[in-house]
């Protein structure tokens, strides 16, 4: 089968080798240094592979501003989120030099090539991506304690990125797999959690329609109380090898921080899907949500504002599914007749709840084997804090 060509922009990953690297190194040696917290890490990685194409780095202020009033750049293209970088100390030095290097715990991990420095108001951007200014969104919590001085520029990825799993497919490596299978109808499924039969519901009704699925699961900074990566990645691994068919699934890591922005977040992760060739984005109630700061159908409203053509993907609104007791299998509005009392919802609540106490969830609910890898996690974040 032929595949035909893949969507997204063209990408050029801006990454330097050993042989230039050292001369480079040398000179930002002598260049102000601007540490990065673990989002601008992610951010530098994701703008030096492609992942946020077209941007190469980080916005200036006409773009943050173009952003902030329309969810686009100022070229018109569908973009919602600033990716900027605060600075701290002496901007000085900055204002004068083309070079900064950008060290991550210590250790110098790109150029950026300044272009622009430039006063942000921190309330003003908040309000804006987060539609409130309350502290107790983790997002606007970060947001006001950044530095509202910030310097755009290009960036160059000096060392390879610290993935904490693998694989991780840049753009361009996962575009040539998808040709390379064939696959011309392409889901990704975006994920901060641990998966359920919930999500596995969702994604095998896609998969009769679609050629390939890539589960597509954040790697980035997220909550400190989010199931770490590594622990997630055991159950995807374990979900994956024992109910989905091989042929016709992906595992890759998408390396990007959590925002918790809901709406404006969840069209960032559908534009920047494009970029990997997917055809399809599944995006569930919620999406990118926290709290109870958006409505559970934020997420779908926000993308139907937006074309196919401008987002560059085709989005599909998943909605929630539960295990209805009277159809006795998993479900959703769309397809059970029966009441809220035959319905049963797993939440995330629920799972750490129960787990952490060493109770049983329904295998209805949740794989068995992957309760399992929960529960010891759950145990010893309980037994640390005793």
């Amino acid at each position: 089968m032929r595949a035909t060509p893949v969507r997204g922009y063209a990408l050029g990953e801006r990454r330097i080798g050993d042989l230039f690297a050292e001369p480079l190194k040398a000179r930002l040696r002598q260049a102000p240094a601007i540490p990065l917290d673990a989002i601008r890490y992610w951010d530098t990685v994701a703008l030096a592979t492609g992942v946020m194409a077209p941007l190469e780095g980080f916005m200036s202020r006409t773009e943050v501003r173009a952003v902030l009033e329309s969810w686009r750049l100022s070229d018109g293209r569908v973009f919602p989120l600033p990716i900027t970088l605060p600075v701290r100390g002496d901007t000085q030095r900055l204002i004068r030099s083309p070079l900064a290097g950008l060290t991550f715990r210590g250790q110098l991990v790109a150029a950026l090539h300044v272009e622009d420095l430039y006063w942000l108001d921190p309330e003003e951007e908040a309000k804006a991506v987060y539609g409130t200014q309350d502290r107790r969104h983790p997002g606007v919590a970060r947001v006001l304690e950044d530095s509202p001085i910030r310097v755009a520029g290009t960036v160059t990825l000096l060392e390879p990125p610290a993935y904490p799993v693998e694989p991780v497919l840049t753009p361009a490596a996962l575009r040539a797999c998808l040709l390379e299978l064939g696959w011309r109808k392409v889901a990704a499924f975006q994920t901060r959690n641990p998966l359920h039969r919930a999500h596995e519901y969702l994604h095998k009704t896609v998969l009769e329609w679609v050629d390939g699925l890539c589960l597509h699961p954040l790697i980035g900074a997220t909550k400190a109380d989010d199931v770490p990566v590594a622990v997630r990645w055991e159950t995807y691994r374990t979900l994956l090898a024992g109910y989905y068919p091989r042929e016709r699934v992906l595992l890759s890591g998408y390396p990007v921080a959590m925002r918790y922005a809901g709406p404006r977040e969840a069209v960032f992760h559908a534009v920047t899907r494009r970029n990997y060739g997917f055809t399809h984005f599944i995006v569930g109630r919620d999406h990118a949500g926290v709290g109870h700061f958006y409505p559970p159908d934020a997420a779908h409203q926000a993308l139907a504002r937006f074309s196919p053509a401008e987002l560059g993907i085709e989005v599909i609104p998943a909605p929630a599914a539960f295990y209805c007791h009277r159809c006795q299998g998993m479900a959703s509005e769309r397809t059970c007749p029966h009441s809220s009392e035959d319905r049963e919802v797993l939440s995330g609540t629920r799972v750490r709840a129960t787990l952490a106490q060493g109770g049983d969830l329904p295998p209805t609910l949740i794989r068995p084997e992957v309760a399992e890898i929960l529960r010891r996690y759950y145990r010893r974040q309980t037994e640390g804090e005793a």
